[in-house]
């Protein structure tokens, strides 16, 4: 998929209604306050090795959506969702959706935030159980 074609993706989410339920969607899944999308996905578990180039092409692709969404919305915050995690799995937190869900899989996100909502994006580097993927969130709650 093309920048345009993920931008339309955030631009869809950004504009839809979250659902009051949790459960999939044609774009990803979503619930109670959002939605989580994947722009792009590699078909094969733990292919391209983290490292390689295959892995600097997903960097290079998240890095030039959001430059896009930079120029429309201004620097993003880095947001490490490693204590997120951290907090849900040793300390027992109850943490929020999509917070929770993102958190198990995405290291790091770049956050910003527009009309009250979080646009979230992101890629799961080092997960080798799991294919590469570009994955984008919008959400009204604030990041735990």
């Amino acid at each position: 998929m093309s920048t345009a074609q993920h931008l339309a993706t955030i631009d869809l989410l950004r504009s839809r209604e979250f659902p009051a339920e949790h459960g999939r969607s044609d774009a990803g899944s979503g619930g109670p306050g959002y939605h989580i999308a994947e722009l792009a996905t590699c078909d094969e578990p733990g292919e391209p090795a983290p490292g390689g180039a295959a892995q600097d092409q997903w960097v290079a692709d998240r890095d030039g959506l959001s430059s896009v969404l930079t120029e429309r919305w201004g620097e993003p915050q880095w947001f490490s969702l490693w204590s997120v995690s951290l907090r849900a799995v040793e300390g027992g937190e109850d943490i929020p959706e999509p917070w929770a869900a993102l958190s198990a899989y995405v290291p790091d996100v770049q956050l910003w935030q527009a009309d009250g909502r979080w646009i979230v994006l992101g890629i799961p580097l080092g997960a080798e159980d799991l294919p590469f993927r570009l994955v984008a969130a919008v959400t009204d709650v604030d990041p735990p």
